[in-house]
């Protein structure tokens, strides 16, 4: 794909949605923080039914360590992997108390050592709370990325290198949710509802979908 291309389908992605933003619920890095550790393998729906009752109880670490492990494990029961979750929760709260003075750290080598912070984690926090332009790749971008031609690349991190690289400028700070977005709800993983993608014309998706 040219950068003409490219160029032209982050301008329409832009047309359509200029602040594109996740659909967790959150009202400060913190809560960003632990909704994301929370979203893998859920979905954000699932998740914000459990923030949304957790969060008027315990929105800081300290609140959440004086919960305790097993009162915060009533909270998130209905998410997948919560045992692991919850977990990884409580030794990052008694991290950021420790060395960030309760703070989410702006800082990727610092968020990436918190339990139950990975790369992608770390990206979506420093994106979406701190305004950095970053890209974590989820399965939504990863697809999307591929199937257009945007940025193919064979892992998550190929593909995010590519996309940091080719995306014009001007668009890498929104350019990760535009594609969640196109990803969850035009671009779809069983079939891609091409009739009704505005980009259908500048992706090089040779098995396009008809009406």
């Amino acid at each position: 794909m040219n950068r003409e291309k490219r160029t032209e389908i982050f301008a329409r992605l832009q047309a359509a949605d200029p602040k594109p933003t996740t659909e967790l619920g959150y009202n400060s890095p913190f809560e960003l923080l632990i909704a994301v550790i929370l979203s893998a393998q859920a979905t954000d729906v699932g998740v914000n039914l459990a923030t949304g009752k957790l969060y008027p109880v315990a929105n800081t670490p300290q609140a959440i360590l004086d919960l305790g492990l097993a009162g915060l494990k009533k909270h998130i029961e209905t998410i997948g992997l919560y045992n692991t979750k919850a977990k990884n929760i409580i030794a990052t709260c008694k991290i950021l108390l420790a060395e960030h003075n309760g703070e989410v750290p702006e800082n990727r080598a610092a968020l990436e050592a918190l339990p139950g912070v990975g790369r992608k984690t770390a990206n979506v926090v420093l994106n979406t709370a701190f305004g950095h332009p970053t890209i974590a790749v989820d399965t939504h971008i990863f697809r999307v990325s591929n199937r257009t031609g945007i940025a193919p690349g064979k892992n998550p991190l190929e593909v995010e290198k590519r996309l940091l690289r080719l995306v014009p400028e001007e668009y890498r700070q929104h350019c990760h949710h535009w594609l969640i977005l196109h990803g969850r709800y035009v671009c779809k993983a069983r079939k891609p509802d091409c009739p009704n993608c505005l980009i259908a014309d500048l992706c090089e998706y040779k098995q396009k979908t008809e009406a």
